[in-house]
């Protein structure tokens, strides 16, 4: 499993996930930048993503949506804050009701994704900031923790896939 470390830690508000891949930074980066490749590993296994629009320029928005099992729809955006390619990309990552609106009540998590060449893998360092300890707490309840390691852990199949 690539996934090598995740860490929760309440009084600092933060969730980070790290991995390593077996692939250059070019490579690994793409798979963040091309919509129809991160459909594929930003929902876990089971709630496959859609994206609606994406542009990875700082003040865009993007959105999309996961859908489970059921048919079910789980809308969500990004509010791109940073992106220094082939490095970083921070965002505002929030749900959203069906119309992509931002849903006031639900946890909005403030990302980095770091991109850090290792010889020829790479390691990926994506850590959330929420806004308190509860708002943290909330989407570790829902298993946030657990389904952003299923997703991350498909990127080596879609590596692999080339």
């Amino acid at each position: 499993m690539p996934v090598t470390d995740v860490t929760k830690d309440l009084d600092n508000r933060t969730l980070t996930i790290t991995a390593r891949f077996a692939a250059p930074v070019e490579r690994v980066w793409a798979i963040y930048a091309d919509p129809r490749q991160l459909e594929q590993i930003w929902g876990p296994p089971g709630y496959p993503a859609t994206f609606v629009d994406h542009d990875l320029t700082p003040g865009s928005r993007v959105t999309y949506f996961m859908t489970g099992p059921n048919g079910e729809k789980y809308p969500g955006y990004w509010l791109v804050t940073g992106v220094d390619e082939h490095r970083s990309l921070t965002f505002d990552d929030g749900f959203a009701d069906e119309d992509f609106n931002p849903d006031p009540t639900m946890a909005l998590g403030h990302n980095r994704i770091e991109f850090t060449a290792d010889g020829d893998a790479t390691i990926v360092t994506c850590t959330t900031v929420y806004d308190s300890a509860e708002d943290l707490q909330a989407v570790l309840d829902m298993g946030m923790a657990e389904g952003a390691t299923l997703a991350m852990n498909q990127i080596d199949g879609l590596l692999a896939a080339g």
